[in-house]
């Protein structure tokens, strides 16, 4: 199953669902390649901003910041969505942001 299919997966779960798409989603977004995942989450988030949870997208935009640690624009993105939900990451967010700006203009991005 790819990432996309089980980020659709759980967007679309109901209650009795959820465990099961989680665990799926869990397992795949781990051991996915941060362009997989960035490539997932774009087509997610075009399809319907509000479906995929926010601790999914969290997660998601983490593990991928964590692999690919100087792609500012990757850092940008990732803040900016952090953003969106609520100011208890807005420290983190702020965080991501000054880091992207200490990048080399070299450095790569997506």
């Amino acid at each position: 199953m790819t990432l996309l299919e089980t980020m659709k997966q759980l967007e679309a779960a109901d209650e009795l669902a959820l465990s099961d798409a989680a665990r799926d989603f869990v397992e795949v977004v781990t051991f996915a390649p941060s362009e997989e995942i960035l490539t997932a989450l774009r087509q997610s988030l075009a399809d319907d901003w509000m479906s995929l949870p926010v601790w999914a997208r969290n997660l998601a935009y983490r593990l991928a910041c964590l692999q690919d640690p100087d792609n500012a624009e990757l850092l940008r993105e990732a803040a900016t969505d952090l953003v969106c939900f609520g100011p208890d990451w807005d420290t983190e967010a702020e965080s991501m942001r000054a880091r992207a700006e200490r990048l080399p203009p070299t450095g790569r991005s997506s």
